[in-house]
């Protein structure tokens, strides 16, 4: 099942769900694991360039996802009416907060004029640069939202995991295969 239906999500928005979030808290372990890194440790060049490269992946995925989801059905929110209406809130912080991650690591990373190297396969242009404190300020934009963007997946998890042993929904199960 390629497309969204009333009763589940097709495949392409499950596949981009999971590489997100494998992506978000890989990022986030990479992120902060980078911090402690000295000037001659081996990764202290090669994990920004992963971090930068998967984060530019990610925001890539997130667009597409973001765009999929506008052009398709989406599948009947299950819980109580204020249940459905903190889905839909935290659904919408979610991306936000991604995309406010992802922004203030661009502005961070170009900050000094220089593109962002994808993997060596291609170079996103620097299109803001040179503004001042632009990589102060959005370095601390990027980790005090990426702080709280894995505090809220927390919730979301946790909140899968609710419905699916406590209320005995299929909100889980349809996120990790198709129904028809």
């Amino acid at each position: 099942m390629w497309r969204n239906s009333r009763r589940g999500w097709g495949w392409p928005v499950i596949v981009m769900h999971w590489l997100s979030a494998l992506a978000i808290v890989g990022l986030f372990a990479l992120g902060w694991w980078m911090t402690s890194l000295g000037y001659y440790d081996a990764w202290y060049q090669l994990g920004p360039w992963w971090h930068r490269s998967v984060g530019v992946i990610l925001l890539v995925l997130t667009l597409v996802r973001l765009a999929w989801r506008w052009s398709q059905t989406t599948p009947q929110a299950h819980g109580t009416r204020n249940e459905q209406r903190a889905a839909l809130v935290g659904h919408v912080l979610l991306y936000v907060l991604m995309l406010v991650v992802m922004i203030s690591g661009y502005l961070i990373s170009t900050a000094d004029g220089r593109g962002i190297k994808v993997f060596d396969l291609f170079e996103v242009p620097a299109v803001i640069s040179g503004l001042k404190g632009q990589a102060s300020l959005a370095g601390e934009v990027h980790w005090y939202a990426a702080c709280v963007l894995i505090i809220l997946s927390l919730g979301h998890a946790a909140a899968a995991f609710k419905h699916h042993l406590l209320d005995g929904q299929d909100t889980l199960r349809r996120m990790i295969r198709p129904l028809r």
